[in-house]
């Protein structure tokens, strides 16, 4: 059994913490890149328009002054576009809603309650929607 089939015993509850897993997305969706390019803000969007390939970034995590190499282009995404003024808007689907407030987060991990409360959706459909059998832009739960 490989490690996309592996099922957890433990059920997600409302508290249940979910990130997006930039890892699990690069492995299955060869289009990923493609997706955060429309994230990014018009500014962003004119500086990486010819740039295909990856380029990685230190990045210090503000908690643990820890250095990680991170994709330049989801450091821009989460530095500074996520922060712009209409980056989720009311017509904005739950899914890409979730994905947005995550990336705004830094990505740092939000239970389903604290994603209701910046999206606007149901705390009880978020979690649904994220803990089916599909997952959806990489937004995974957080793996103890």
């Amino acid at each position: 059994m490989s490690d996309d089939t592996k099922f957890s015993l433990i059920r997600p509850t409302l508290n249940t913490a979910f990130h997006i897993d930039f890892d699990w997305w690069k492995n299955h969706d060869n289009n990923w890149r493609v997706h955060l390019y429309s994230c990014l803000c018009e500014e962003h969007q004119k500086m990486y328009t010819n740039t295909n390939e990856e380029s990685c970034v230190d990045w210090i995590d503000p908690e643990t002054a820890e250095v990680h190499s991170v994709d330049g282009l989801q450091k821009v995404l989460i530095s500074h576009c996520a922060r712009q003024a209409g980056f989720i808007t009311l017509q904005t689907t739950l899914v890409e809603s979730v994905f947005r407030t995550l990336l705004a987060n830094g990505n740092v991990p939000m239970n389903s309650i604290q994603l209701a409360e910046v999206t606007g959706k149901t705390a009880n459909t978020i979690l649904q929607t994220l803990t089916g059998m599909r997952v959806y832009k990489g937004i995974r739960p957080v793996s103890s």
